[in-house]
């Protein structure tokens, strides 16, 4: 029994020495190891984004060749007329006005037209005035004569700072060009295109003669290159719209040579529409050779 028994026991002592040391040669598993073993690390991702730069605006407002367009058709006067009349079947020839888009050749930060003009066929006949003068003075006695909404000083800032603007133009006599100033109106008035100044004619010495003539006149303003202005009523015949375009542009002529000296500025595009209809880019002509509109087609009633 003894060597059996000593048998057994070195059986033993080589299981136990043998479950007792490591196999280095097999790793451990990550899932079987301790949570102090298992190192995770985040994945990192690198954006490069480069800032795109933004491509500065060109000094001045760009205009394409007319001539390198062929397909830009442009129309004589009664031809576009002929086009913005059909479009506009319907509706009261009183209420639809043609409107004049005149294109310029100018930079974006030179000076800009703003001005009035007196057409011989007027658009707007029912203009209300008010005047900026000395309150019950002989001035706001003949301003009120002359066909003026409203007349004062003090009376006439409070309704303006209250946006009870019920005038169309804004005339201040030279006296209260002082009292004008002082009341700081100019950023309610300027947005609007009310704010009297010398160089629009609307700080005058002759209340009386200033409010006949703005009856007929419309003013206009350069706006990002482009003036526009109503011309004249849908029903107006060809003759009457001509002799409006022709001083409108004769004016606008005038004043683009004055800036020229400090700035180059062109007359490159005008373009005719109305309320409801497209925009036709006009060649200057009342009519086309091979066209068949005559002016009676044009000056009919519709």
């Amino acid at each position: 029994m003894a060597p059996l028994d000593r048998c057994l026991a070195s059986m033993a002592n080589l299981t136990l020495s043998r479950a007792a040391r490591p196999l280095a040669s097999q790793p451990i598993p990550r899932y079987l190891a301790p949570a102090l073993i298992q190192v995770r690390q985040a994945s990192v991702v690198r954006i490069n984004k480069k800032e795109k730069k933004k491509k500065p605006l060109p000094k001045d407002y760009r205009r394409h060749k007319l001539e390198k367009h062929p397909e830009h058709k442009q129309y004589s006067l009664l031809e576009a007329m002929r086009i913005l009349r059909a479009t506009e079947v319907g509706q009261p020839a009183a209420s639809v006005k043609y409107e004049l888009h005149i294109n310029l050749k100018t930079l974006r930060n030179g000076p800009v037209i703003r001005s009035s003009v007196r057409l011989p066929y007027p658009v707007n006949t029912d203009l209300q005035i008010a005047v900026i003068c000395p309150e019950g003075s002989d001035i706001a006695n003949a301003a009120i004569a002359a066909g003026a909404v409203a007349v004062g000083e003090e009376s006439l800032f409070q309704a303006i700072r209250d946006e009870k603007i019920e005038f169309d133009r804004l005339i201040c006599h030279e006296d209260s060009e002082k009292a004008l100033n002082k009341a700081a109106l100019g950023k309610i008035l300027g947005p609007k295109g009310l704010m009297p100044s010398k160089r629009m004619k609307t700080i005058v010495s002759d209340v009386t003669k200033s409010i006949k003539d703005s009856a007929g006149a419309a003013e206009y303003r350069e706006r990002a290159g482009v003036i526009h202005l109503a011309i004249g009523q849908l029903g107006y015949t060809p003759d009457q719209l001509k002799a409006n375009i022709q001083v409108l542009m004769k004016k606008v002529k005038a004043e683009a040579a004055e800036v020229s000296e400090e700035s180059l500025k062109e007359i490159h595009e005008v373009v005719l529409s109305t309320t409801m209809g497209p925009a036709l880019s006009l060649n200057g002509k009342l009519s086309d050779p091979e066209s068949t509109v005559t002016v009676a087609d044009v000056s009919s009633v519709m």
